[in-house]
C-alpha cells in the first residue's frame, strides 16, 4: 500500500481494521503489513473524529530528543505527564519505550550519520531498539519497535520502520510523526532531501473503546 501521507494511512487502516481486523483479547488487529508514506513530512493527523494533539506529539519528540528516559523530563515539556507513562515508567520513573535513549545512546546516532557520509550505499544504518538482553526489563514496557533502516536513494533520504506492536489509535499516530522528525533531522544532516517512509508491523491493532 502506497500513501501520500500519514492521515490518509490512519483513515484507510482505521476502516480496515473495523472490517477485517481479527479479534485478540480486547483488540481487532491486522498481521504483517506494511506500506509506504510517500510524504512523511505531513505528518499531521487531520481526521476530525481522531482529535490529534500535535503539542503532545511535538512534547514527546522533544522529549526524544532529550535521549532523557526520565517521565518527568516529558512533564517538564508537555506540562503534564500523561497516565500511560506513569503506568509502565519504573520506581525511578524511566521506561524503556523512550526511543531518543536509544537513538542518542553511546553516540549511535553520531555513528550512522558518519557510516551514511562516508558510504552512501551503505545497508548498515540502522538504529537497534529492541534488545534481548533486556527482556528481564520489559515486563510493564517492552518497546514496540525494533528497529528504524535508512537508506539513500537518488539523493533522498528513505527510512523503514520495523515494529512487533502497534497501535493505530495512539501509537501509530505519534510514532509516525516523531519517526517522520528523525528522518528530516537525519536527512538535514547529510543535507540531502527527505525520501519515503516505509512502516511494518506485525500486530496493528484497535483497542476496542476505539472501534467504530
Amino acid at each position: 500500500m502506497i500513501f501520500k501521507n500519514a492521515n490518509e494511512a490512519f483513515e484507510y487502516y482505521y476502516d480496515k481494521i473495523n472490517k477485517d481486523g481479527i479479534v485478540v483479547k480486547d483488540t481487532k488487529a491486522l498481521f504483517n503489513i506494511g506500506f509506504e508514506i510517500q510524504n512523511p513530512l505531513d505528518n499531521v493527523i487531520s481526521n476530525l473524529n481522531r482529535n490529534w494533539d500535535i503539542k503532545y506529539a511535538e512534547a514527546e519528540w522533544q522529549w526524544y530528543l532529550s535521549g532523557d528516559s526520565s517521565i518527568y523530563r516529558l512533564g517538564y515539556i508537555y506540562g503534564k505527564i500523561p497516565k500511560i507513562w506513569k503506568n509502565i515508567a519504573n520506581e525511578y520513573g524511566e521506561v524503556n519505550s523512550n526511543y531518543g535513549s536509544y537513538w542518542f545512546y553511546d553516540n549511535q546516532y553520531k555513528e550512522i550519520l558518519e557510516i551514511l557520509k562516508k558510504d552512501p550505499e551503505t545497508r548498515r544504518a540502522s538504529f537497534s531498539i529492541y534488545n534481548a538482553n533486556m527482556i528481564f526489563t520489559y515486563e510493564k514496557d517492552t518497546p514496540c519497535t525494533y528497529a528504524i533502516n535508512f537508506s539513500i536513494l537518488n539523493g533522498k533520504l528513505n527510512m523503514s520502520v520495523m515494529m512487533r506492536s502497534n497501535d493505530l489509535w495512539f501509537g501509530f499516530c505519534n510514532d509516525q510523526y516523531c519517526f517522520s522528525r528523525l528522518q528530516e533531522k537525519m536527512a538535514s544532516d547529510l543535507n540531502v532531501n527527505v525520501g519515503t517512509y516505509f512502516h511494518f508491523v506485525n500486530n496493528f491493532h484497535l483497542y476496542n473503546k476505539h472501534l467504530k
